[in-house]
């Protein structure tokens, strides 16, 4: 059987995608990629699984398709914390994101509000989500990090070098090494080669994650899979859950 890539990250009518799950298997098969479903699994996220009976009933219809069984988990939100055991082995791997980052106040800054809590500069906001990211790592029995250099609207335009210093990256990559996360390459907010060629090196495993909400984005991970073959990544580590197992029966 021929290798193919994993699509580990991709929503559906579940959450806020446009497509059922149906159509993303359908996609996938388009494009000669295996697919996933990692819908939102959040309070936190205005269309998404959100309560743990939700959660029972998205699982539940993610069994009847061909299809790995993700979600994407916010840190910052309690739920993932509550799924009992039995509900969480039934998940094939398990997606941890920064959707929000907390400051030292105890405010939040969420990626996708416009306006910032209080008044801070870039390097007080990305010192606050690089603390962020080491709790998640520390605290979230996940398998990948998603869209790991996903930043706050106010700053998103900011040079790469002036929010990702080599210091900020090398602890990033410390923190996803020890906790065996993998580092999503995202086709929707593409990490810059310097920082995955960083997190290569240290052995950390690298993942394709389209994060796609409609048509044109779910299963696209050409992208993702060139830079992962320029940067020396052999197609066959590659994340997979079904090859390289995940953490969903272990507790935090």
């Amino acid at each position: 059987m021929n290798w193919q890539p994993t699509d580990c990250h991709a929503h559906t009518t579940f959450s806020d995608g446009a497509l059922t799950i149906a159509q993303v298997v359908e996609r996938a098969a388009s494009l000669n990629v295996l697919p996933s479903v990692a819908d939102h699994i959040s309070r936190d996220v205005a269309r998404a699984v959100d309560s743990v009976e939700a959660a029972r009933k998205y699982i539940d219809a993610l069994e009847e398709y061909d299809v790995l069984r993700g979600g994407e988990f916010c840190w910052h939100d309690s739920l993932w914390r509550e799924l009992p055991d039995d509900l969480v082995a039934r998940f094939t791997h398990r997606l941890g994101s920064l959707h929000a980052i907390r400051l030292p106040s105890g405010d939040l800054v969420h990626a996708f509000s416009r306006r910032l809590p209080a008044v801070i500069s870039p390097d007080e906001y990305m010192w606050a989500h690089l603390e962020s990211l080491e709790t998640l790592a520390r605290e979230m029995p996940v398998d990948i990090l998603s869209h790991p250099t996903l930043v706050t609207l106010p700053f998103r335009q900011l040079p790469t070098d002036e929010l990702w210093t080599e210091e900020r990256e090398e602890r990033m990559v410390e923190a996803l090494f020890a906790a065996g996360i993998a580092f999503e390459i995202s086709n929707r907010y593409r990490p810059h080669e310097r920082l995955v060629k960083r997190a290569i090196d240290r052995g950390v495993r690298i993942s394709l994650g389209s994060d796609g909400h409609t048509l044109e984005q779910v299963a696209d991970v050409a992208a993702p899979l060139g830079m992962a073959r320029r940067l020396g990544v052999r197609d066959e580590d590659l994340y997979d859950p079904r090859r390289h197992g995940s953490k969903t029966t272990v507790r935090a």
